[in-house]
């Protein structure tokens, strides 16, 4: 696939994302790994508004080559891709109920949702959370590589989602999977549920693991 190619399918997945209503305003990023750098959204930019052509073009020192300025929180891709060479697009989101999920008290941090559907095993395995960060921390971005080489995808408390993928469809399908995952939880709390047990969620995940 050529850089054109990778640009215009960030934009339209972007456009998708944000009609959907899972980004508001200017919040969320798009990242595709090229092989001699990345392209990353823009900042201060909606998703539901990306110009193919105004995707940011990082180098492989993350250096801002062309484009708009790119997203503030470049970092947290680039912490992904560090820890994961099979990735090739990571997506990070502020949805609603996958940030309501970040800021409960009561969840496990080591992973965050229980196996409630076998599709949210074999997309997200196991979400760890990772501590709060400011904004532009850069303390965030080496909390999510020291769990980046084991997970795919973290929550990160009071903010949201970073998923990494094969491809940026598959980035895009489990951050949406994940974020359906959340909003089930939220409506079974305090519920009589009745989750995957161990040994089919593990069984899942040693068939269909990243």
């Amino acid at each position: 696939m050529t850089e054109t190619n990778f640009r215009d399918q960030i934009a339209r997945y972007a456009r998708s994302i944000f009609e959907r209503g899972l980004t508001f305003g200017s919040s969320g990023n798009i990242s595709v790994r090229l092989d001699d750098g990345w392209l990353m959204t823009p900042t201060g930019t909606s998703m539901g508004d990306i110009d193919p052509a105004k995707i940011s073009k990082i180098d492989l020192r993350g250096r801002h080559l062309s484009g708009d300025k790119p997203t503030k929180e470049s970092f947290l891709h680039i912490a992904m891709y560090e820890q994961r060479p099979s990735a090739g697009a990571v997506v990070h989101l502020h949805s609603t109920h996958s940030v309501a999920v970040s800021c409960l008290a009561d969840i496990n941090p080591a992973d965050v949702l229980p196996p409630i559907t076998a599709y949210y095993v074999m997309k997200i395995g196991k979400l760890p959370l990772i501590p709060y960060f400011p904004p532009g921390d850069l303390d965030l971005a080496k909390a999510v590589q020291e769990m980046a080489s084991e997970h795919h995808a973290v929550l990160l408390a009071n903010h949201g989602p970073v998923v990494a993928g094969k491809s940026l469809a598959d980035a895009v399908y489990a951050t949406e999977e994940l974020e359906e995952t959340a909003r089930l939880f939220l409506l079974l709390k305090g519920m009589n549920t009745r989750f995957l047990t161990d040994r089919q969620a593990r069984d899942l995940h040693d068939r269909f693991k990243d």
